[in-house]
């Protein structure tokens, strides 16, 4: 089996180090990741400047391949140029902070996984709910067994899926529950700072005035001590507004 690992945190995240690791001992694995932290990108692409790419080592040896772009980027790029062959599965993480919610639409880490899938590649996005500096072990033995589990199950193949772990003690984790999507509200603001040189400019931050409480989704199952699995998808359509939308278009001078 051949893995493309990737992620938003860079190249040399612990994340992603903990996941290589890992997944090597189950497939051939090959590291395409961006050069510098790209947190937040979602789905972007580099088209108006050159996309560079070397060989990135750690300790003497052969690492993989560090990309001057997106999340996005380095799959397109890993896939149709950098791997040798086509890979069978494609795995983004770990990540560290949660993607769950309306986050996922932000994320860089999920948005490398849909990617995937819409190059025809399976895919898995896997992030640890913590900010601070944590032990990635059990997350990445939790993706080996996803791993796994894609393999053994053709019904799961072409698929991506958005995997979420408590920053707990493994046996504090209740269990394991494929959820939808949740909701969740942000209030951003905007501090406004002015530079030695008198130009204005601003830190974006937010904070949360709800969070998903529901079992049923990603935020409220997180949020209770479950690792979440969530099937995701690239298409956006809302299905059931196609018909009555048509309806009033049709039946008027619109």
């Amino acid at each position: 089996m051949r893995i493309l690992l990737t992620n938003d945190d860079g190249i040399y995240a612990r994340g992603l180090s903990a996941l290589y690791e890992e997944l090597s001992k189950e497939a051939d694995c090959l590291i395409v990741a961006p050069e510098i932290e790209q947190s937040a990108v979602g789905h972007a692409i580099t088209l108006f400047r050159p996309l560079m790419v070397r060989s990135a080592t750690k300790g003497g040896n052969f690492l993989g391949y560090a990309v001057y772009g997106t999340p996005a980027d380095c799959v397109k790029i890993g896939i149709k140029e950098l791997a040798s062959q086509m890979p069978d599965l494609v795995v983004s993480g770990i990540n560290r902070g949660s993607n769950c919610g309306n986050n996922l639409i932000y994320s860089g880490t999920v948005s490398a996984a849909t990617e995937a899938a819409m190059m025809g590649v399976t895919s898995v996005a896997v992030s640890l709910d913590t900010h601070r500096e944590a032990d990635f072990t059990f997350a990445a033995r939790f993706a080996r067994r996803m791993v796994r589990l894609i393999k053994s199950n053709k019904l799961l193949q072409g698929s991506a899926f958005n995997v979420n772990i408590p920053c707990l003690p493994e046996e504090k984790i209740k269990g394991v529950v494929v959820v939808r999507q949740g909701k969740g509200n942000v209030i951003e603001t905007f501090e406004k700072r002015i530079d030695p040189r008198d130009n204005v400019y601003y830190w974006i931050s937010g904070e949360k005035i709800t969070a998903d409480k529901d079992l049923q989704t990603d935020i409220g199952a997180l949020a209770q001590g479950y690792v979440t699995i969530t099937p995701i998808q690239y298409d956006l359509t809302r299905y059931e507004l196609i018909n009555g939308l048509q309806n009033l278009i049709g039946g008027s001078d619109f």
